[in-house]
């Protein structure tokens, strides 16, 4: 395998992955309203002859190219979250713009760069004849911004897709990732009994018993576990509601989310049992759950899951590690950051519930994630596809 030809051909298509990356820009594709980008994507695979090209019930778009035993995909989520406050731009999110290094718009980062570079590496393994005893998958999954992993929990259960191996794009600096934190959207509802404002003894305030659990949640954040890779657990409170009568009103509910971010040796049942032994909690006989995501895809389709997305690492001596490692020093002759991500991926489910191996290399840094005047970068589209190109060929030496 001829690594400074594969550098080359990446080098070569970095006109179309621009091109194509913008294209897919410029459609937006908040999660649950992804079908014109899946159009869109599907056009580009078929032009470049990918051997097949399907989209599932869910709506995720797979390609494949190759028909080997050994099935490895690349997965990219191709749903964005919305602008914000549009005044925060300094260019139209869709619109977007282009120089020399970088490209800009809703996506670049996070994370229709890593699609744009997996669909051409297909095309660097075809054009160069890389192709070998294996069949890859290019994902494109769809509801990740929502609920990271449901897409792979269906591919999984229900299209009985179980490669040896996945490539998560998201973006990762330029250094090739192993794990992340878990996470899990918990839901705290208390009740009270309304009165008349002007005599609140009557009643029994909501707020005010959540108020009491509000400040044992903050002191628990500070006693939760910490690793030595994964760093330490978390919990915020992102979200607060309430019902009353009226203004002039004892409130009768609080119900707060918390945002708890979980890291090795932590799960959902330690993470609910530590908020349910809260003594305020105990006290204002809160009831303490894990919200359901069940909103339907653009097609339709409902697949229900518990808000909750484990951790997971993958070992730095793991053959998929290793190959992973090969390609990068084959390529750009240079030793790789090996790390972790912040936020969480599509690892949770690949890898976190089903146990199959997931490693991370995609183009753009992840502090452009969820932010305004979001860019990638040409140069990582180039070194990204490259990299998907030669990964294959380093791990079934």
């Amino acid at each position: 395998m001829d690594f400074k030809k594969i550098y080359k051909k990446a080098e070569d298509y970095k006109p179309q992955m621009t091109r194509f990356l913008r294209d897919m820009i410029a459609i937006p594709s908040e999660s649950c309203q992804e079908q014109a980008i899946v159009e869109r994507i599907r056009q580009e695979m078929e032009n470049l002859k990918f051997d097949k090209v399907e989209i599932d019930p869910m709506g995720n778009i797979i390609g494949t190219i190759g028909n080997g035993k050994h099935v490895i995909a690349l997965d990219a989520h191709i749903d964005t979250v919305g602008v914000g406050n549009p005044e925060n731009w300094d260019f139209d999110p869709y619109e977007g713009f282009e120089d020399e290094e970088r490209i800009g718009g809703r996506g670049a980062s996070d994370q229709e760069g890593g699609m744009a570079s997996m669909v051409y590496a297909a095309k660097i393994i075809k054009d160069l004849g890389l192709e070998g005893d294996f069949r890859m998958m290019v994902v494109g999954s769809v509801q990740e911004e929502d609920c990271d992993g449901l897409c792979w929990q269906y591919l999984i259960k229900e299209m009985g897709l179980k490669p040896e191996f996945v490539v998560s794009t998201e973006p990762t600096d330029g250094g090739i990732y192993r794990g992340q934190r878990g996470r899990m959207e918990i839901r705290v509802e208390v009740k009270g009994v309304s009165a008349h404002g002007s005599a609140p003894e009557r009643g029994i305030n909501a707020i005010f018993k959540m108020g009491h659990i509000l400040r044992e949640l903050e002191t628990l954040h500070d006693r939760l576990k910490t690793d030595d890779f994964l760093g330490k657990g978390s919990l915020t409170v992102s979200e607060i509601f309430y019902t009353s009568p009226s203004r002039c009103a004892v409130a009768d509910g609080c119900m707060i989310s918390v945002d708890r971010r979980l890291t090795v040796g932590e799960d959902k049942e330690l993470a609910l049992a530590q908020i349910r032994a809260l003594p305020a909690v105990k006290a204002a006989a809160a009831k303490v759950h894990m919200y359901t995501y069940d909103k339907p895809s653009y097609k339709g389709l409902v697949y229900p899951t518990d808000s909750y997305f484990p951790s997971w690492v993958l070992p730095e001596n793991h053959r998929v590690t290793q190959a992973t490692i090969a390609a990068y020093e084959l390529l750009f002759d240079e030793t790789p950051r090996v790390d972790k991500w912040t936020f969480s991926t599509n690892g949770v489910s690949i890898m976190g519930m089903f146990g199959i191996p997931c490693i991370g290399f995609g183009p753009g840094k992840e502090a452009q994630a969820h932010a305004p005047n979001e860019v990638t970068w040409k140069t990582d589209l180039v070194r990204c596809a490259a990299l998907y190109a030669a990964l294959p060929g380093c791990y079934l030496r």
